[in-house]
């Protein structure tokens, strides 16, 4: 097939989501601009394979596999772009992958452009992923005239003993965003996501996290932080069933900037009696004392406070 040259917007995008020069040299990549294959590489253990029609891709990693990467970033460059894209991810036995995502999108003046990538992961017997994330948005400083949207959605299913730590960010520049996570564990499998949301202007961000504890001895560990800045708005929604011996552990700490609005409702289904499941969740502006302590040191009240979020969110 033929590819379309990368065109210099999303080269930008590219090393903000993705740290596109500092691709490993030999690994595993396909690159998406506004719809199209910008390039791609399979190796010897990661294959990266369309789909009939061109609507996403199925990475296919062998068995035992170990420490290796692949980059599946997608850019959007231009208005009145309507992204959608099925990626599914097969994770050998045994292996242990580190797989980078990310989404840039950049508009300019009246318009709107949406990208929503559905990710599906399967993985084998005591199978390892990392899986790194960013979102960020370009363009006309005005959300209204120019709207940037992401609706990534993400199925997980975990074999006996495998693994998925799952590190998600949102950056800025994002009118709206619905995240939507759901999984199934079986007996031994740990699922982890650490996620980070910054809103701004007045933009909406909405949190689904659903995990199903079903295999003895599994795990899941969910751990969001966000900043609601300006009058954007955020909602996070958890559900944990722990349907066998299990763990599991929903945490949302947020700082509201100005007049941001947070809703937090994590949710736990014990089903089992020895399923061990806990939430948590803290809401609140920062410390008048952050602020004047950094002041003290130099900084004007503005740069302490975008000090303050790059620590919390980091």
């Amino acid at each position: 097939m033929s590819f379309q040259p990368v065109n210099p917007i999303t080269k930008d995008l590219l090393n903000i989501v993705s740290d596109w020069q500092a691709f490993p040299e030999g690994a595993a990549y396909n690159i998406r601009q506004d719809s199209q294959c910008a390039g791609r590489r399979s190796t010897e253990n990661i294959e990266i394979r369309p789909k009939t029609g061109g609507s996403g891709l199925d990475i296919i990693v062998k068995a035992g596999t170990k420490g290796e990467s692949c980059y599946i970033p997608a850019c959007i460059t231009k208005n009145d772009v309507d992204d959608l894209v099925y990626n599914d991810f097969y994770i050998g036995e045994g292996a242990d992958v580190t797989i980078v995502a990310g989404c840039g999108v950049h508009t300019d003046g009246d318009g709107e452009s949406r990208h929503n990538g559905i990710h599906r992961f399967f993985m084998e017997k005591n199978s390892k992923a990392l899986y790194l994330e960013k979102h960020y948005g370009s363009g006309d400083a005005s959300v209204e005239a120019a709207r940037r949207i992401i609706d990534p959605e993400t199925q997980c299913e975990l074999a006996e003993g495998a693994y998925l730590e799952m590190d998600t960010s949102q950056l800025e520049g994002i009118a709206h965003t619905h995240r939507k996570t759901s999984a199934k564990l079986e007996a031994g499998a740990r699922l982890v996501i650490k996620e980070n949301i910054l809103t701004e202007a007045d933009s909406k961000a909405s949190t689904d996290f659903y995990v199903e504890l079903n295999g003895d001895g599994c795990g899941v560990d969910l751990v969001s932080r966000s900043v609601a800045k300006d009058d954007s708005h955020q909602e996070y929604h958890s559900v944990i069933v722990g349907n066998a011996p299990s763990t599991g552990h929903s945490e949302c700490d947020a700082i509201i900037v100005g007049n941001g609005k947070v809703d937090a409702l994590p949710e736990l289904r014990a089903n089992n009696g020895d399923a061990m499941l806990i939430h948590e969740a803290a809401i609140g502006k920062i410390a008048g004392e952050q602020i004047i302590k950094l002041q003290t040191l130099g900084l004007t009240e503005e740069e302490a406070e975008a000090r303050i979020i790059e620590g919390f969110l980091s």
